[in-house]
């Protein structure tokens, strides 16, 4: 087996080869948006694509996986969740489980791949730190800089607690922009009209989330932004904080952390 190639259980017929997809594609493993690096069988006509997450849990199967929000769980890979499509949800961004899964039969707790994966820690820059919290209900925990709400999921928050975002929302922001690939393959043209071309990219476009971040702001305590400080400085930084993870939150859960998305989000967030 040659480097940059695995064997795998959902396409036996071909090898799968890692490559970079400058275009959305749907997953045939957690049937979950992707982009960047995946493992893609290189035959024509076969289009099957897997996140490199999804990848990984090949034959034989993986030992349990371990998450540090679920000490007492031991998460094992299957390929179907209990029930079928729909009958489960991930209980880090809230979506249906339609695929691929890490499941706890002891607690019933279910993860996507790419979610189980999410970095537990990220630097904003300015001394400013991120951190997974996987309950957003708490009692001083800011409402989330998407929605306006607490709870739904796990969320990125900043140390200081002034600034918050669920992965729940993140992948509502997704959704909305590219409407059409997670139930099309290949219809990187169908997506909503309002996002950033990336260059070089083909065509493809980053989703339109800043007014997200600028509503939230300004529907929060009935004072427009007193909620989060007086002064316009404080709000700008919030918005530049809130752009960086939802750039690094977008790059975790589409399954590949690279620079394809890196300052087109933020720029996008905080203008």
């Amino acid at each position: 087996m040659r480097y940059g190639e695995v064997a795998h259980f959902s396409h036996p017929q071909h090898r799968l080869r890692l490559e970079h997809a400058e275009t959305p594609f749907r997953c045939d493993g957690c049937r979950e948006v992707g982009i960047g690096a995946r493992f893609r069988c290189p035959y024509p006509g076969c289009d099957h694509d897997l996140h490199r997450q999804c990848a990984l849990p090949s034959s034989p199967p993986p030992p349990p996986l371990r998450h540090p929000f679920y000490p007492s769980c031991a998460f094992v890979f299957l390929a179907r969740a209990p029930g079928g499509p729909g009958a489960r949800y991930c209980n880090a961004c809230g979506r249906d489980v339609a695929g691929y899964v890490y499941h706890c039969r002891a607690c019933g707790f279910d993860l996507h791949p790419c979610c189980a994966a999410l970095p537990h820690a990220l630097d904003a820059g300015g001394g400013v730190r991120l951190y997974l919290h996987p309950d957003s209900r708490a009692a001083g925990v800011p409402p989330c800089h998407r929605c306006g709400h607490r709870g739904r999921s796990w969320s990125y928050r900043s140390q200081c607690r002034c600034y918050s975002l669920h992965v729940a929302c993140v992948m509502d922001m997704l959704v909305e922009s590219w409407h059409g690939v997670g139930r099309h393959k290949g219809a990187g043209a169908n997506v909503y009209d309002g996002g950033m071309v990336v260059p070089g990219s083909g065509g493809y476009r980053v989703p339109a989330i800043r007014g997200a971040a600028k509503s939230s702001h300004a529907s929060r305590g009935g004072g427009g932004y007193s909620y989060w400080g007086r002064k316009k400085g404080k709000v700008k930084r919030c918005c530049e904080i809130a752009g960086f993870a939802a750039q690094v939150v977008i790059s975790a859960v589409l399954g590949d952390p690279t620079a394809l998305i890196a300052g087109v989000i933020g720029s996008l967030i905080a203008r």
